[in-house]
């Protein structure tokens, strides 16, 4: 056990986590020359496509040490962006190190100090790395200044490496071994192992990723979830080391990484972050230090037929399992019939899985409006938790309305400040702090309400800054706030899911948005379609879609203008009646596109 390291790589998006580790697999021939692939531990053809990591990647390597002796290293490859943190902070739950990445060319970014926070609550022993040092625009010397002010360590004790070239890495397999202290762990003890990552296979069932703290597991044991079903007893059908595929093992024993194979086959059976432990001799506690997941965004999912409901429903729990911070539970809607109400860690977060439905499971779904949870207390003293506007109570048993806050970090250059402190109050935030990490970074703190990051914000603020601001946040508290709840309607029908709730001072703006959006993309009719935004029984915007018109007058080429006039007017009368019967039908392309709102 004293040889064993286990750590993870964390980093803001971008910094050359999956290329570092290609080169560290490449050095310990984990990985032969010929499966070595650019981001080899990256298995989706999404994150392959987007070069982004989305999910925690764990595998084994073997480092024989100058002398003499053989070290057992188990690496985890963590994801950057802000949306999947939740990865992070289980993947630093297995760990006793962490290797802190950071860009030569680009410097700390928001992502790197929130995940370095992380890793410092947990007592990690931080190695911080200088990558991309082969760039000609690299600033070592620059931004190992902002590490050491960042960190406190001593200049000496940052790592220069290259991922692409690989200049560095046999450094940085050294200090892995001298810096990272072995896991503690007694392999006498009662069993207790810490389910970090899970994913589903269709031949084998569920297969969960463990990291064991106490005790040893052997192959045949008879063992338990300490959480979740804890009567249930399981067969452990095999078990054994992640490497580039999975290797069986006769034994675990305390401080190593693995994967246990139970045979179950109901993805809700086993959770992440569950503790197993052995039936006879069970633990006395679970694994602690793991943070539960909390969603900040909420969507609707629906199927496109009616019948698939069942099979998008097995499609999430089997993507749940891989993807523990999704949460969903079944909803209806008015306009799309049965699907499930989702929550995500944000709007990449429901674009990939969205994605991931569609080429993992062919799963073609329509997604609604994407908003976030809020409080609203009734007149009667009583709280409700608010997730669809639907949910909203009446307006005269409403007393008022909470919404989250969240505090976002902004690094950016002096040069940007102007335009992002006008985008943020814009946004309705607060400055709190602003801080000068070095004289060319400074670091923005803001409070301001959730809703308002939920659909533009990131990528208005990449724009304004040229891509030279990192923006990270978390969830603070519930204030109360002036929202109404504001509903779109067709003809004075009106369209449950299309409706939103909104700060009154941005409604009408909002309201206007979406009605001309619905006028480029609705199909026109042979009567005018009326689209309205309303809030309660008071209009705040409108657009119309003219009537289709044949042209009825065609075959009169002469005579008086009353044969004209008449052809008009029973046309007319037509309309007017179709108007009455016709209801208008919003395609499923126009929901799409109002989702994606400017």
């Amino acid at each position: 056990m004293k040889n064993i390291r286990n750590f993870c790589v964390i980093a803001h998006i971008d910094h050359g986590k999956s290329t570092l580790s290609d080169r560290l697999l490449e050095y310990t021939n984990a990985v032969s020359k010929r499966n070595l692939l650019a981001q080899t531990l990256d298995s989706m053809d999404l994150e392959r496509e987007r070069g982004i990591t989305i999910k925690s990647h764990a595998i084994q390597m073997y480092y024989a040490h100058p002398d003499g002796q053989a070290y057992t290293l188990n690496m985890i490859d963590t994801p950057g962006h802000v949306d999947f943190s939740y990865e992070v902070s289980r993947s630093i739950a297995a760990c006793e190190g962490a290797l802190l990445l950071v860009d030569a060319t680009q410097g700390i970014q928001a992502q790197t100090i929130s995940n370095l926070y992380l890793a410092i609550e947990h007592d990690l022993e931080i190695i911080p790395i200088l990558n991309k040092i082969d760039m000609e625009n690299a600033m070592i010397d620059e931004v190992s200044d902002q590490i050491i002010s960042l960190i406190g360590c001593k200049k000496e004790e940052i790592l220069l490496a290259s991922g692409k070239t690989g200049q560095g890495v046999m450094d940085l397999l050294e200090a892995i071994v001298q810096r990272i202290p072995a896991p503690k762990g007694d392999p006498e003890a009662p069993l207790q192992a810490l389910i970090f990552d899970s994913i589903f296979n269709s031949f084998r069932g569920v297969i969960a990723n463990i990291r064991i703290m106490n005790g040893t597991l052997r192959k045949g044991d008879k063992v338990r979830f300490f959480h979740n079903n804890p009567e249930k007893v399981y067969d452990t059908d095999e078990i054994g080391i992640l490497q580039l595929d999975y290797l069986p093992k006769e034994e675990l024993s305390a401080g190593n990484v693995g994967y246990i194979i139970t045979g179950v086959k109901i993805s809700k059976e086993i959770k992440v972050g569950d503790t197993v432990t052995h039936m006879q001799r069970p633990c006395s506690e679970g694994v602690k230090g793991f943070e539960d997941v909390k969603p900040m965004v909420f969507a609707g999912i629906f199927p496109i037929d009616n019948d698939d409901f069942e099979d998008l429903r097995d499609s999430l729990e089997k993507l749940q399992l891989n993807d523990a911070s999704l949460i969903f539970e079944p909803e209806t809607s008015a306009a799309l019939g049965f699907g499930f109400r989702c929550g995500f860690l944000g709007m990449l977060h429901l674009e990939i899985i969205q994605e991931r439905l569609a080429r993992e499971f062919n799963q073609e779904v329509i997604t609604t409006i994407p908003n976030v949870s809020y409080f609203a207390y009734t007149t009667k003293g009583e709280r409700l938790t608010i997730r669809t506007p639907s949910d909203l109570p009446d307006a005269s048993a409403l007393d008022y309305v909470e919404e989250p806050y969240i505090q976002s970090q902004i690094i950016t250059k002096p040069e940007y400040i102007g335009a992002i402190m006008t985008l943020c109050m814009e946004k309705r935030g607060i400055l709190t702090r602003q801080h000068y990490l070095t004289e060319d970074r400074v670091e923005l703190t803001f409070e301001m309400p959730l809703a308002e990051i939920v659909f533009d914000f990131y990528d208005r603020l990449k724009s304004i800054s040229r891509g030279y601001a990192s923006f990270d946040y978390q969830p603070v508290d519930y204030r109360q706030s002036d929202l109404v709840k504001m509903d779109i309607r067709l003809n004075n029908e009106p369209v449950d899911a299309l409706s939103a709730l909104v700060h009154r001072t941005k409604a009408e703006s909002f309201g206007r948005k979406i009605c001309k959006k619905l006028k480029d993309l609705l199909p026109r009719q042979q009567f005018v379609i009326a689209i309205q935004a309303a809030v309660g029984a008071k209009i705040i915007a409108r657009e119309t879609i003219s009537a289709l018109r044949k042209d009825v007058t065609a075959k009169c080429y002469g005579g008086d203008i009353s044969r004209k006039r008449k052809l008009l007017e029973k046309q007319k009368e037509g309309k007017k009646k179709m108007r009455q019967i016709g209801s208008v039908e919003v395609p499923q392309k126009a929901f799409l596109e109002v989702l994606k709102l400017d």
